[in-house]
């Protein structure tokens, strides 16, 4: 078993959840502050797998074995990691649970250091700021043949030590994000980061009910598609997609979206085939033919807001709302049997009060659904199992649902 240092996102329940979810022999040891967490798999985890995780900002692999060190055997490791540098050798700290001042002295101890083997080097970040995502990958400290970062983990219980062997390509998350040609702004902007949340949550689901062999590929359902967020994130994983929209003009979009994403990344046809149609998700799917293996969808979340809304305006939100799950889970129920869903339902922020739906477990239980969530996890409600994702300044949150057919 190997163990890792996983930065968790904004949102460490969602992002711890999604780790469980890829991740199914995960075994939690140790969440140290500023949202580390520290867990053991078999799996070897590389830039490629982290680049499939919307939840997980960077991945640190530990290099000290079970061995007990302190921090006066950082310089050695840190030579031991630079040892394949030749010529100026790149390298970074990133601490939590090290003051400041113990900080600064860490990296000029660890360059005098380098300096003493003969190794002349440079750092990126201080004390107080560590390298960010995006200079882990320019200055190459991702890259053994370049430099290192280590990750210095401590607490009162323990002193972890690793080394960064992945971290967010945040160039390719803006490119997909802010340079596909449509973007829909008068409706809730789906982040990339949190469709491969949703992908990775329908994979889990899938893989309870029924394995997936090496090499398949999946056909994947979004019958909300909007301007096609998630499709374009199945496109990069080489699935299939369906979509679909109520809207011509979300259809419209999705189209533009994925032929631009095709010539961008030139994925083929032949390799990730797509159809995208206008069609009312609570009408029946006539996809016999072709059936999904996974639906994975954005809800609607009700109208676009300015402002904050009024508990009215919410109870008409949630009125609809519920309506409109319930006759969609319905549809699915009866023209998609068994095909396990994933997806995110609308919450309103009044001034003083929060409101999810009302009746979307009775719902969901009617349509012969059950609700889950992979290890190590707990609804965010006592109620309600469901992951709750939200910005502190938004009006509308996301509840996020995974469903798995009754058997």
């Amino acid at each position: 078993m190997h163990s890792y240092a996983a930065l968790l996102g904004h949102n460490p329940t969602l992002s711890l959840a999604e780790l469980a979810a890829v991740f199914p022999d995960l075994e939690k040891e140790h969440l140290f502050p500023h949202e580390f967490f520290t867990f053991r798999t078999k799996s070897e985890i590389t830039q490629t797998m982290l680049a499939r995780l919307g939840g997980t900002i960077l991945i640190a692999k530990r290099i000290t074995g079970d061995s007990v060190l302190s921090l006066s055997d950082l310089p050695a490791l840190l030579a031991t990691e630079l040892v394949g540098v030749k010529g100026k050798a790149v390298f970074s700290l990133r601490c939590s649970g090290i003051p400041p001042r113990e900080g600064h002295e860490l990296l000029r101890t660890c360059k005098k250091g380098l300096k003493q083997r003969g190794t002349s080097s440079r750092y990126v970040g201080n004390e107080k700021q560590p390298a960010k995502a995006i200079q882990l990958h320019d200055e190459g400290l991702l890259d053994p043949a370049v430099g290192s970062e280590l990750v210095i983990l401590r607490d009162k219980h323990q002193l972890w030590i690793g080394r960064t062997v992945a971290a967010q390509d945040v160039k390719a998350y803006t490119l997909r994000d802010i340079e596909k040609p449509v973007r829909d702004t008068t409706v809730g902007l789906l982040p990339p980061k949190l469709a491969q949340v949703l992908l990775n949550f329908g994979e889990f689901l899938l893989a309870n009910q029924k394995p997936k062999t090496k090499n398949q590929k999946l056909v994947i359902l979004d019958p909300f598609c909007g301007t096609g967020v998630i499709p374009l994130e199945v496109l990069l994983r080489g699935d299939h997609i369906l979509a679909s929209d109520v809207s011509l003009k979300a259809v419209n979009g999705t189209e533009k979206n994925i032929e631009w994403a095709r010539k961008t990344y030139k994925i083929l046809k032949k390799d990730s085939e797509n159809t995208v149609w206008k069609q009312d998700a609570t009408k029946p799917f006539d996809l016999k033919k072709n059936p999904p293996d996974l639906i994975v969808t954005e809800g609607t979340l009700g109208p676009p807001l300015s402002d904050r809304p009024t508990l009215k305006d919410i109870e008409k939100f949630v009125r609809d709302s519920d309506d409109l799950t319930a006759s969609f889970l319905k549809n699915c129920a009866a023209s998609l049997p068994g095909t396990p869903i994933v997806m995110t339902l609308p919450v309103w922020y009044a001034m003083k009060k929060m409101m999810p739906l009302k009746k979307v477990s009775q719902s969901i239980n009617e349509a012969g659904y059950r609700t889950v969530l992979p290890a190590h996890v707990n609804g965010w409600l006592p109620d309600r199992l469901s992951i709750l994702y939200r910005r502190a300044d938004q009006f509308v949150g996301r509840e996020i649902v995974l469903l798995q057919p009754k058997r």
